[in-house]
């Protein structure tokens, strides 16, 4: 057997810049982390060498790829042209909660079919042909910045350039500064899951706008900012900053927001949050906060939300476990 990790991620600034109706004409730039909750993806010989045997929300024994019932294990299985295994995935976190879940698993994929055929493949690269299955090939409504976040790990400013490269930049800072970043930093699980492909798609077809570019714009140089702060160790406007992307993402498109999220959000900052925002395309998933350690009991309480612990990670995608006959 032979099992992978790989993170998920919370991204704080500049999400949507990252799609490629937008970068192309403007390039991109998100600030991300990647959080200590993983995909494991796990694979060893299945004892029926003819069939695929697939573990996931659902259990599936199949001949043929066509016969798949999930996409990118279809498309990712087919790709790299291998039989006779069982492939199992498991998560921390359920999927449509606003984490990346979904290119953490094609990235964790990947990575463990490489392994598995004793190819070598770099984070870089990884993180790129992951982009290749979700946009290229599903035609999915996304952008690139969750594949190099899950690959690459880390705290980091990525920039998606109009030749359509992508620049992944670790930001180096005091560990003072990072664990008392990561310390105001609060995680709350709305209970709502959100199906990201539909708002991504509304956000597609309105992102040439003029409004909506100028939204992304300037949600671009609040992502420059923070990097500047955290490179100069500075994080007393973080949660001014997340506040200030955050009422623009909102204009987007429709469904990233709705009443209940925007109330829990008002009471966060009556309570002491310096600012924060909803992860991931919207609609559902966890509310992100900064707010200062002294402020955080109050928050909870105020909020009635179940709390989420994380940590950072620095690791991104990796293997755990090599059995002596995993292949």
């Amino acid at each position: 057997m032979l099992i992978t990790k790989t993170p998920f991620r919370i991204s704080f600034c500049g999400g949507g810049s990252d799609m490629p109706d937008f970068y192309r004409e403007n390039e991109g730039c998100v600030l991300s982390t990647s959080i200590n909750k993983y995909m494991y993806i796990s694979i060893h010989p299945y004892f029926d060498e003819d069939k695929i045997a697939l573990k996931y929300s659902e259990n599936e024994v199949v001949t043929d790829y066509c016969q798949i019932k999930h996409s990118i294990f279809r498309q990712v299985l087919s790709d790299y042209g291998i039989h006779g295994v069982e492939l199992v995935s498991t998560a921390d976190v359920p999927s449509g909660t606003g984490l990346g879940s979904s290119s953490s698993f094609t990235v964790g994929l990947i990575h463990t079919l490489c392994c598995y055929q004793e190819k070598y493949i770099s984070k870089q690269d990884a993180a790129k042909a992951a982009c290749k299955v979700e946009i290229d090939k599903l035609k999915n409504p996304i952008g690139k910045q969750d594949q190099y976040a899950a690959a690459c790990g880390g705290l980091n400013f990525i920039t998606f350039h109009q030749d359509d490269t992508v620049s992944v930049e670790p930001l180096i800072m005091k560990n003072e500064t990072r664990k008392m970043l990561q310390e105001n930093l609060v995680m709350f699980y709305t209970g709502i899951k959100h199906n990201a492909n539909e708002i991504l798609a509304e956000q597609v077809k309105t992102i040439s706008k003029q409004d909506k570019v100028k939204n992304l714009l300037e949600m671009c140089n609040i992502a420059k900012a923070m990097r500047r702060s955290l490179l100069d160790n500075d994080i007393s406007d973080f949660g001014r900053m997340l506040h200030e992307n955050w009422m623009l993402k909102k204009e987007l498109a429709g469904g990233i927001t709705r009443p209940e999220i925007d109330g829990a959000y008002e009471a966060a900052l009556k309570s002491g949050a310096a600012g924060g925002k909803l992860l991931g395309a919207g609609g559902g998933g966890f509310l992100l906060f900064y707010c200062e350690k002294q402020n955080q009991k109050k928050l909870e309480e105020n909020l009635g939300l179940k709390k989420f612990d994380f940590k950072f990670e620095r690791d991104g995608t990796s293997v755990i476990y090599i059995g002596e006959n995993y292949r």
